[in-house]
């Protein structure tokens, strides 16, 4: 279930929650408030995507593709949390169904947030092998 929040009363680690749930919505309208306009997010295959129309494009082909998508998030390590900035280390974890087939991966990430006015935005994600 979808926690109704509004990014101007989030903590960086309330944010995580709500970001992450809003990636299982698999509807971009849902994590597009969340992502900074100069985003660059890598995914663990090494495709980078920069700018927000960029990011929105690569998240809309995951969602298309992978169906029934549960992706999670664990083991968040702060390395810096400020007023302004926030940056976290974190293993995740996907599965879902690619042309009928049940399929998973995992890895690691590690993500900018920055606050712009009252709102906590994803700046950075950078997602890799383990």
């Amino acid at each position: 279930m979808l926690i109704h929040r509004t990014n101007s009363n989030m903590t960086p680690q309330q944010f995580i929650i709500t970001y992450e749930q809003a990636l299982a919505t698999q509807n971009w309208e849902k994590v597009s408030p969340l992502i900074h306009p100069t985003a660059c997010v890598t995914f663990s295959n090494g495709a980078v995507h920069k700018g927000k129309e960029a990011v929105k494009a690569a998240f809309e082909r995951n969602f298309a593709l992978i169906k029934n998508e549960d992706y999670s998030v664990s083991n968040v390590s702060w390395l810096l949390q400020n007023e302004t900035t926030a940056v976290y280390l974190f293993d995740f974890h996907w599965k879902g169904i690619i042309h009928d087939q049940s399929v998973e991966g995992s890895g690691v990430g590690t993500s900018v947030l920055v606050k712009e006015g009252e709102k906590w935005l994803l700046l950075t994600e950078h997602l890799g092998k383990k």
